[in-house]
């Protein structure tokens, strides 16, 4: 026998010469099993596969399949309707951001993280942007309305992504009303966005000192309304799958791993918590100020996708609770300033939505091009060549949806950074899967992997 690919395979003892074939290699052969596999580490499978038992079989699932959450490609390892083995190939949305980071200016660098993990751009954004603050020495220069409204975003961006997973989860377990239900929030939270960033993904709001402007005059508003809709409609959820026995039988004991599984493999984000651990770094390591405001952090203690879903859930209402308290805060204080006070770091922007969308606006341009010759030099040297960043290296981290999202960045002192790098949980929590779903079947692989909630941007970069 021999193949012609990957996965074909055929009785080649009186067949002709493939070689025409410019993707396959063969040799006549009478016994035995020949494979001609290439790319990733197929290689590697291909030794194994010579010792497999006779009813093994390694099939690729992904990178095109619209169970893996992307472009993710696994490799299962079968025996029947039995995984014996799970590997995860990665790669195939490489855009070389962190690399890409090290010929732009500090402040151009959000333009890029944004894209990352594109489920959650509001907690790239602020990692990276903790992260230049530090390095400059202004994290308390950072005006406290600015704060306040990068911890409004993020809890926003939580719900909005925490629907995507739980709405995808749905779908591919059948359970259809789950995802137009998410998918139907979820539209609500990326109009909040539009309105106050302009835009609805790859937003670059935040920014080294603060952020590109302040909500506009119905902003309040209409987070308040969403907040109303959304502590009714949350519940919609629980009622139709909590306890829903279908839905219990496809997720309860499916994708188990233990606490003892996640600290080993730096498992963090839900997939932690639905271990018992109350692990989130906005409780054990505050940032921003997170400790002055009241809310739980849900856990569980069934280690599995069942508990996954429900720490989600309790998470979104406990993001609707941190954003009432922000709310009251930003009415109660008034307008103010939304970037430091610092005119060789402070990007000069400040936006106005029209009937084009969202830009800098009119006044704002002619106050630059107008007031002096030195405003406007200072202006274009900002905006071409950026500010100097002090020489070192710091290490900044948030609790992003998905658990703890790092960067580690080093400056030489120039006006870009000399290094980037991020610790994403989606890549980390994907050395899980093959723990996850050893021994289960086929169909439980979907629900697994739909339980770590990755997102490839953010696993490739």
């Amino acid at each position: 026998m021999t193949t012609t690919g990957p996965y074909d395979t055929q009785d080649i003892s009186d067949a002709p010469d493939a070689s025409g074939d410019p993707y396959a290699e063969s040799r006549p052969t009478t016994e035995g099993r020949v494979y001609t596999v290439s790319g990733g580490d197929w290689d590697a499978f291909a030794a194994e596969a010579a010792e497999m038992a006779e009813g093994s079989l390694v099939v690729n699932m992904g990178p095109q399949h619209p169970s893996t959450h992307g472009v993710l490609r696994l490799i299962l390892q079968l025996e029947g309707e039995t995984v014996t083995d799970t590997r995860c190939g990665i790669g195939y949305l490489h855009t070389g951001i962190e690399k890409n980071l090290e010929f732009r200016t500090w402040t151009q660098g959000v333009t890029f993280v944004t894209r990352m993990d594109y489920l959650s751009p509001f907690f790239n954004e602020t990692a990276y942007c903790l992260g230049v603050e530090r390095l400059l020495g202004i994290t308390d220069e950072v005006p406290e309305r600015a704060r306040l409204i990068r911890i409004l975003m993020m809890e926003l961006n939580r719900i909005s992504s925490h629907l995507v997973c739980i709405a995808t989860g749905g779908m591919e377990i059948g359970a259809l009303t789950v995802m137009t239900i998410g998918f139907r929030e979820r539209e609500l939270v990326l109009d909040l966005f539009e309105l106050i960033t302009g835009l609805r993904l790859n937003h670059a709001y935040i920014r080294p000192g603060g952020v590109a402007n302040d909500l506009p005059t119905d902003g309040i508003e209409k987070i308040r309304d969403f907040h109303t809709l959304m502590s009714k409609r949350v519940f919609d959820y629980i009622r139709l799958c909590n306890e829903n026995p279908i839905f219990k039988g496809r997720l309860v004991d499916v994708g188990y791993l233990d606490l003892a599984g996640c600290m080993a493999l730096g498992i963090t984000g839900p997939v932690l918590r639905s271990t018992g651990l109350p692990w989130d770094l906005r409780k054990t390591e505050p940032y921003l100020g997170y400790d002055e405001f009241e809310f739980d952090v849900p856990t569980w203690d069934t280690c599995d996708a069942y508990g996954r879903f429900r720490i989600r859930l309790d998470e979104m209402v406990e993001s609707l609770r941190i954003i009432q308290q922000v709310v009251d805060r930003l009415e109660e204080a008034g307008p103010g300033p939304v970037m430091v006070d610092d005119p060789k770091i402070a990007w000069p922007a400040q936006l106005s939505i029209g009937n084009d969308g969202q830009g800098n606006s009119r006044a704002h341009i002619n106050k630059i091009m107008n007031e002096s010759m030195e405003a406007l030099i200072h202006h274009f040297k900002l905006v071409t060549e950026g500010f100097s960043v002090p020489a070192g290296q710091v290490y900044s981290a948030v609790e992003s949806p998905r658990g703890e999202l790092g960067v580690v960045m080093a400056s030489d002192g120039g006006t870009r950074p000399y290094r980037v790098h991020y610790r994403d949980p989606s890549f980390t929590n994907l050395q899980a899967v093959g723990a996850m779903c050893a021994g289960a079947q086929v169909a439980d692989v979907i629900a697994a992997v739909a339980s770590l909630d990755p997102v490839m941007g953010g696993v490739d970069r």
